[in-house]
């Protein structure tokens, strides 16, 4: 799961509020910057569980273990789709309050490409999986599908 490490405050409700309060804030924008750090390294570990995964599901022989798999990309998809939103919302900060647009351009062009990489990783592996083809387990196709829908 991505968890905010213990440089950088993770989010905190407002005692009086409603809705939770963003801790990046008031954050100097170096901060933000860390943090978005910290959200690419979080995705990098994802894409190594991911790849790890999908590894041992090629490995497990002639009954491979689909059900282990499947969770993995369900928990993988959650991570970063959690991701995504921090990004997003420390991108509208920049673009916004902070009135730093090419700071917020760059951060926009990364979310861009994190998503085109993990729907690409998505795609291919859900090609190169034994037993998953529409003809093999449209079943087993469409639990991935819809596990990996917000990437696809």
């Amino acid at each position: 799961m991505l968890t905010a490490t213990a440089e950088v405050p993770a989010a905190v409700d407002a005692p009086a509020s409603t809705e939770p309060a963003w801790a990046w804030r008031d954050a100097p924008i170096s901060t933000l910057v860390q943090r978005i750090q910290q959200l690419q390294n979080e995705r990098a570990q994802a894409f190594r569980r991911l790849d790890q995964a999908h590894r041992q599901y090629l490995l497990s022989g002639q009954h491979h273990d689909f059900p282990s798999y499947r969770s993995v990309v369900h928990e993988v998809t959650q991570a970063f789709a959690a991701a995504s939103r921090e990004v997003l919302a420390v991108e509208a900060e920049l673009a916004g309050p902070r009135a730093q647009p090419v700071l917020a351009r760059h951060v926009r062009s990364l979310q861009d490409l994190e998503q085109t990489r993990l729907a690409t990783v998505a795609l291919l592996q859900v090609m190169g999986t034994p037993g998953v083809s529409e003809q093999e387990d449209p079943e087993k196709l469409h639990q991935l599908k819809i596990n990996f829908h917000p990437l696809l």
